[in-house]
C-alpha cells in the first residue's frame, strides 16, 4: 500500500508539473545561443522535463542556488528575462577563498559577455555557512539547486538547517523548493563529509523537512539505474569529469552521469 501511495504521489507531481511546461521555456532550451557543450548534457540532465516537474513559470521569480558555471543559468535566465526575475546566488568576488573567487569571477563573466540574455539577472551572495541572505523574506515563488547539497554537507548539521532555513524563509506561502542531487543508495553508508558526492535521499528529505517544507512528489526524471554508486573517486569517476582519466573511462562512458534525486517541496 505504501507503494502504491509513492507511486501516486509521484504521478501527480509529474501531473502537475507537465502542465506549467510551455513554448518558453522549449524555446530557452533549444536556444542556439546555449553552449554547445551544454547542451550536449541534456539527455542526462533532462531540463526540460526536471523544470516542467517543479511546475516552472514565466511569470516567476526564481533563486538558483550556486549556478556553478552557469549551466542552468542559460535556461532560466531567458526563460524569465522578460516576465519573471532570475537571481543566481552565487560566491562572492570577495570571498577569502581563493577558488570561490574563481568561479564568482567566472560567472560574472560569463553574464557580462552575453547582455542580451543575461542583462536581467540579479546576482546576490550565496556562500555558505556565512553568507545567507540572497532575497527578501517571502519574496520568491521558487528556489533551485542542482548537485550542490554534497558540497555544503561539510559544514556541519547545524549549518545545513540554516541554510535550508534561508530557502523556507525566502519562499512565499506555496512556494516550491526544487532539489535535484547524486542519489546514495539506502543500503550503502554515508560519510558525514558525503566525500563521494552521493547522498540519501532520506537525508535530503529529512533536512527539508526540518525546515518546515512539506515534500509534495518525487521524480525518477534523472535516474540513472546503471549508477551504482560506488566508483573510485566517488561521483567524479563518472561524466562529465572523468577524475579517473583514463582508467575505465569506457566503463564509465556507458554508465553516464550519476543516479540522481529530484525532489519537490513545497512552503505550507
Amino acid at each position: 500500500m505504501k507503494h502504491l501511495m509513492l507511486a501516486a504521489v509521484v504521478a501527480l507531481g509529474l501531473i502537475g508539473g507537465a502542465a506549467h511546461a510551455d513554448d518558453a521555456l522549449k524555446a530557452a532550451i533549444a536556444s542556439s545561443q546555449r553552449t554547445p557543450a551544454n547542451v550536449q548534457r541534456d539527455a542526462a540532465r533532462h531540463p526540460y522535463e526536471t523544470l516542467s516537474f517543479f511546475g516552472i513559470q514565466p511569470t516567476m521569480t526564481v533563486v538558483e542556488l550556486s549556478p556553478g558555471g552557469g549551466w542552468y543559468t542559460e535556461i532560466l535566465a531567458p526563460y524569465l528575462r522578460d516576465h519573471g526575475k532570475y537571481i543566481a546566488g552565487s560566491y562572492s568576488p570577495d570571498s577569502p577563498k581563493d577558488n570561490l573567487r574563481r568561479y564568482a569571477n567566472n560567472f560574472r563573466a560569463k553574464l557580462a559577455a552575453n547582455p542580451q540574455l543575461f542583462d536581467k539577472v540579479e546576482v546576490a551572495v550565496f556562500e555558505p555557512p556565512q553568507h545567507l541572505s540572497y532575497a527578501k523574506p517571502a519574496s520568491v515563488d521558487m528556489v533551485l539547486t542542482f548537485r550542490n547539497i554534497h558540497n555544503w554537507i561539510p559544514d556541519g548539521e547545524a549549518n545545513m538547517n540554516k541554510l535550508f532555513k534561508s530557502a523556507y524563509d525566502s519562499l512565499k506561502k506555496g512556494g516550491v523548493l526544487g532539489v535535484v542531487e547524486h542519489r546514495l543508495p539506502a543500503d550503502k553508508p554515508q560519510d558525514a563529509s558525503a566525500s563521494t558526492g552521493y547522498m540519501h535521499e532520506s537525508y535530503v528529505i529529512g533536512l527539508a523537512e526540518k525546515a518546515g517544507f512539506k515534500l509534495a512528489a518525487k521524480s525518477e526524471i534523472n535516474a540513472n539505474p546503471k549508477d551504482t554508486a560506488d566508483h573510485p573517486n566517488g561521483v567524479w569517476a563518472l561524466p562529465p569529469t572523468y577524475r579517473n582519466k583514463d582508467q575505465d573511462r569506457a566503463k564509465y562512458q556507458a554508465i553516464g552521469e550519476s543516479d540522481r534525486m529530484t525532489l519537490k517541496f513545497v512552503k505550507p
